[in-house]
């Protein structure tokens, strides 16, 4: 599932090559892509013709376009790309992808705005009143990027936690936009392992863990996220390439670009947890 970098670089795509436009068509190709949407495929048609998208925004992983014009004042288009899904900006005759679900076509006959989802689990909804901060997505925190995500509050919750440090980085209500990868890299930086009981850090220790998340997000900005297959690309169609600087993710058996000890894989909340047994030793007392 894409994270906060995939998902930021989207956005500035979004802010570049939408933004300012005027909708004037919208085509629902597949019921699924707008279930979040409960009036249906019409009415969000309907509901969208005539706006004017006027930016893009996000909040963790989730995207949201803030509209102007005739309908409800302050309403947005909220997107979440889910496992494959995909916002694109494309010339109107480019031929269609093969999981092409939603179709947006502007005034100005220029590019169109394509979503695509191979597995189906992101979609699009129409959020009333959500220009500001869509009511879908209020429980979900400030990310580490955002300038008003609050330090000292972070690690105070996390330090009241009895949990991991891996699970409290995936819980979106108290950070969002890391996930599985960024996890990962940070708790390597931080030399954490992913078990480390979150009542037992250190102010010192969850500081210097927040810096090395967000350093390891803003390298995977730069870099245009982290691409392993065609599934996540930018508005245009282009993969990003923070794989190649990835220190632990998926790199099983590979030497450790700290110490060389083999990477090692590890099962955990039914997906995979990487880390170096060396740089990041278990804990005596781990959380499950």
């Amino acid at each position: 599932m894409p994270e906060l970098p995939e998902v930021e670089t989207v956005r500035a795509g979004l802010a570049t090559w939408v933004a300012g436009r005027r909708i004037e068509r919208v085509e629902v190709r597949h019921p699924r892509a707008i279930r979040r949407h409960a009036p249906g495929a019409e009415h969000f048609a309907a509901a969208l013709v005539g706006r004017t998208i006027v930016g893009a925004r996000r909040r963790g992983k989730y995207l949201w376009l803030p509209l102007d014009g005739p309908g409800e004042p302050g309403d947005a288009i909220l997107a979440h790309l889910g496992m494959s899904g995909q916002l694109l900006v494309q010339p109107p005759e480019e031929p269609d992808e093969k999981h092409l679900r939603v179709r947006l076509g502007f005034a100005d006959a220029g590019t169109e705005l394509r979503f695509v989802d191979q597995r189906t689990f992101g979609g699009l909804s129409l959020a009333a009143g959500g220009a500001e901060l869509p009511a879908e997505i209020v429980h979900i925190a400030r990310d580490p990027v955002d300038p008003a995500f609050d330090d000292e509050a972070f690690v105070a919750a996390l330090r009241r936690r009895r949990t991991g440090i891996k699970r409290a980085l995936l819980d979106q209500s108290l950070i969002s936009g890391v996930g599985n990868i960024y996890a990962d890299e940070a708790l390597w930086r931080a030399r954490l392992h992913w078990a480390r009981a979150t009542d037992t850090m250190t102010r010192p220790v969850a500081r210097a863990l927040l810096a090395d998340v967000r350093a390891v997000l803003g390298d995977a900005l730069r870099a245009g996220g982290t691409s392993f297959d065609a599934l996540y690309v930018d508005v245009n169609g282009e993969s990003g390439y923070f794989a190649r600087s990835l220190d632990v993710y998926g790199r099983d058996g590979e030497p450790c670009h700290r110490c060389g000890t083999p990477i090692r894989r590890e099962p955990f909340m039914n997906r995979s947890s990487y880390r170096c047994p060396h740089c990041q030793p278990r804990p005596r007392q781990p959380r499950p």
